[in-house]
């Protein structure tokens, strides 16, 4: 199982405990991961609203480094894997939009005619992995774990890993895998506000109080995502949303590669647990 793998920038920053976990649980299902040489970020959520072409440039230039190492690309970010589907579908059904694309390619003599598979690691895991393959690597089962299960809204629609947009189950049954219980979440594919956050904060910290009340309500422990931002967003600004709504959230949000590792006997510093701003060291004292 061997990938082409491009992190994104965030896992270079703010989701370093992703791109630490995501690393040692890879290695451990067997999975080799090749780096893209010399990626370039996507354009995240906000440069397509901000120039199309330039954007479709962007993930077009990774997905010809990734044709360089191999036919499937696996990318750990919900953005990253949205951008990058987008890229691989307008350039089949847009001739004129992939014209100007490989007008920009080609001053960096490079071309993209297609053949890269993205798919976001959560579906590697589960598509290519397997079930079985999961649960020989168990060694200390998550039992009585209760997790929600947080898609988040980039893998779910438009290029969702999987065809129920409204109620995908992979992480669900995935977490079921390693011995945790996941919670009825109704709100798992309800966006947090993404790079909202920074531009109207006050719009964002509703959306992800809103999601923290839903796991609350469903007597979640914590939150497992599958993507950096949501992941900074609920963290990092829960003490915002106490202020803000008088609640009293402590709710830690880990992403589900770092229960994944947990539940493989791994060390919870190796996996970055120790760097949640909501601590998670309660939560997983008994298993870790």
């Amino acid at each position: 199982m061997r990938y082409a793998y491009y992190p994104g920038c965030s896992l270079e920053a703010t989701g370093k405990p992703y791109e630490e976990s995501v690393s040692v649980v890879a290695r451990a299902l067997g999975m080799e991961l090749v780096e893209l040489e010399d990626w370039n970020c996507c354009g995240a959520t906000a440069y397509m609203s901000v120039n199309e072409i330039l954007s479709f440039s962007l993930s077009a230039r990774n997905l010809c480094q990734a044709k360089k190492t191999g036919n499937t690309l696996v990318t750990p970010c919900s953005a990253c894997y949205t951008n990058l589907r987008k890229t691989e579908t307008y350039m089949v059904e847009f001739p004129e939009m992939k014209k100007k694309v490989d007008e920009a390619l080609a001053e960096a003599n490079l071309r993209y005619d297609g053949g890269v598979v993205t798919k976001h690691f959560l579906q590697a895991i589960m598509e290519d992995v397997g079930p079985d393959k999961i649960k020989a690597h168990i060694k200390r089962p998550l039992s009585g774990l209760r997790v929600a299960p947080y898609y988040g809204c980039q893998i779910a629609r438009p290029y969702g890993i999987e065809d129920d947009s409204d109620n995908p189950m992979m992480l669900d049954n995935l977490l079921s895998l390693i011995g945790a219980t996941p919670t009825y979440y109704p709100m798992k594919t309800v966006c947090c506000g993404g790079s909202l956050m920074g531009t109207r904060e006050d719009v964002a910290l509703r959306l992800c109080r809103n999601l923290l009340l839903c796991a609350e309500q469903y007597k979640a422990q914590c939150i497992a995502v599958t993507c950096p931002l949501c992941q900074l967003n609920l963290d990092a600004y829960q003490s915002a949303i106490n202020k803000t709504y008088g609640t009293k959230f402590n709710l830690p949000i880990v992403y589900f590669t770092q229960l994944m590792g947990i539940a493989f006997g791994m060390d919870s510093k190796g996996l970055g647990l120790n760097q949640c701003i909501v601590p998670a060291k309660d939560v997983i004292a008994q298993y870790a």
